[in-house]
């Protein structure tokens, strides 16, 4: 099957094209984080790709190499109490739309990935299906959410031990699980997700 033309070949090559991209819209607990990135066309990055598809050092040295050559990015934290008040999908794209509108110097032209475009974004956009794949300033974005994501996961690990938050960073994991049933939800966890909230409820049948 040919590979898609990326978005950005149809576009000004003298645009700041700005790429956006979330980790950890799934997990139980921990916040949701959305980078986005310009990258600079006379400082090339290779390899850069979908996070989830690069192993965990080669996205720590990319992450490096993001921070050093792009010309703007900037991820922000959406905690755990944003995402429990407006809901995973309000929060994220809350989080996509301060991302794009810290970058500096602006971006002029916005990437995407998925299906949806967040309002309040400050020029024109694409959203992109499998963007983070194709557009490499979106798989920049993926990494560096990606990245900060799993680094702030290993630290609450330190705060809040027996969860296995290292291991499988909030994601709903046999492991997870068993340990959410066993110890009941930390500070971090997300009680607005149904595994969360049903270990809240006191059990009917305990007379």
């Amino acid at each position: 099957m040919p590979r898609r033309r990326p978005a950005s070949s149809k576009l000004d090559r003298g645009l700041r094209i700005a790429g956006i991209d979330e980790a950890g819209r799934g997990p139980l607990a921990g916040p949701v984080v959305v980078a986005a990135v310009i990258l600079d066309p006379a400082r090339t990055i290779r390899g850069l790709d979908d996070s989830k598809r690069l192993a965990g050092d080669r996205r720590e040295t990319l992450y490096a190499r993001i921070v050093e050559r792009a010309l703007a990015w900037r991820i922000v934290f959406v905690e755990h109490s944003r995402i429990d008040r407006m809901n995973i999908f309000q929060a994220t794209m809350q989080g996509m739309c301060e991302a794009a509108n810290g970058l500096e110097p602006g971006a002029q032209h916005i990437l995407v990935d998925g299906n949806k475009l967040p309002p309040g974004l400050p020029c024109a956009a694409q959203a992109l299906v499998g963007g983070d794949a194709l557009e490499p300033c979106i798989g920049a974005a993926s990494i560096l959410a990606k990245v900060a994501r799993d680094r702030y996961m290993a630290e609450l690990d330190t705060r809040h031990p027996g969860y296995g938050f290292a291991r499988h960073k909030g994601y709903p994991t046999p492991e997870h699980l068993a340990a959410l049933q066993r110890l009941g939800p930390c500070p971090e966890h997300r009680r607005s997700f149904a595994p969360v909230r049903k270990c809240m409820e006191p059990d009917l049948f305990d007379m």
